[in-house]
């Protein structure tokens, strides 16, 4: 059989419905890219890229001149070749490989994930977590959710406790410890809550917010609180503490992944499938390697979405919820 498929993309953009504000600043468009592949038995194969360069992957244009240097035609060898400085287009493009095998392409295989549900950075949070649990509370009391796909769930509460995390290192650190402080008394006593710095925190203020979270006890995890530069001190930090830390923009790419494993982190890994190149590779390191694996949203659409899940059932740490409770965020 032939391994030259017939190649199309498309690419798409949307606006968030409000700006994603974090330490590395505001996020408004989504854009990327949907790809599809087709073979000589007329089935097809379909793939996101979906960059995000101010978190280390390609730009939107660097990815769209690599499809259109393609024509309407692309190899499995020249898909197996696609440099590690396209990830987002390595992933996009083994995806819709792995699309063309014979295989489960229905929602059932993601029933067993939890969701953690993104929270906006400030005081908007507050009232955000209070939407997000009046709508779980609604759908708890009206429906039977176990018998709905997916698509159809407004929220995934296949697991207690509830997770939310939520974006820090924006506001002054007086202001936030006070929303938290107000966040604590709105969630569920078993909730759980992640606190996401996208490496925006000092050393200092990074153990001010590791103190507040052992006394909060409500605190999963404290998301990349200092810069990628920074591992032996984020290493440091994870013994001194109890609420686990966990690595994000430090493992943004297969390579960073791989790096600081070599280096000894041990703790918890914030993976964005989506940009982190080979779903191939970075499957098998997960599996030689037995991570403790977060698999975490870049906003994609469906279809790279469903891709990530299924990496997420396959390679993610069950005990943790992915963090894909985004669709608050998506204009539909």
């Amino acid at each position: 059989m032939s391994d030259r498929y017939k190649f199309q993309f498309r690419p798409y953009r949307y606006q968030f419905c409000q700006p994603l504000r974090t330490s590395h600043g505001i996020w408004q468009i989504r854009e990327g890219i949907i790809i599809s592949l087709s073979d000589r038995a007329g089935r097809v194969g379909k793939g996101e890229i979906a960059p995000v360069p101010w978190f280390g992957s390609e730009t939107m244009a660097q990815a769209l001149e690599f499809c259109r240097q393609l024509g309407k035609s692309v190899t499995r060898a020249t898909i197996a070749t696609i440099e590690d400085v396209l990830p987002a287009c390595q992933f996009g493009f083994e995806s819709a490989l792995a699309e063309l095998k014979p295989q489960n392409k229905g929602e059932d295989t993601f029933k067993s994930l939890n969701y953690s549900y993104l929270l906006p950075a400030g005081a908007t949070a507050l009232d955000i977590c209070r939407t997000l649990l009046k709508n779980i509370n609604n759908t708890c009391d009206s429906l039977s959710v176990s018998n709905l796909a997916e698509s159809e769930r407004p929220f995934s509460i296949f697991h207690s406790p509830i997770t939310f995390k939520w974006k820090i290192g924006v506001k002054p650190l007086e202001e936030e410890i006070a929303i938290l402080q107000q966040l604590t008394r709105i969630l569920p006593a078993k909730a759980k809550l992640r606190l996401d710095a996208n490496g925006g925190l000092t050393v200092e203020k990074a153990r001010t917010w590791l103190e507040v979270a052992e006394r909060i006890a409500i605190v999963e995890f404290l998301e990349q609180p200092l810069p990628p530069r920074q591992l032996e001190t984020m290493l440091g930090l994870s013994k001194d503490y109890v609420t686990p830390l966990a690595l994000d923009e430090s493992v943004a790419n297969l390579r960073q992944l791989a790096n600081c494993y070599e280096r000894g982190w041990r703790g918890i890994f914030v993976i964005k499938a989506a940009i982190a190149g080979s779903p191939s590779r970075l499957r098998q390191f997960c599996q030689q390697h037995l991570l403790d694996a977060v698999f975490s949203s870049v906003f994609e659409t469906q279809i790279g979405r469903s891709a990530v899940l299924k990496l997420a059932v396959e390679l993610g740490n069950p005990h943790r919820a992915v963090g894909f409770g985004v669709e608050h965020w998506l204009k539909k």
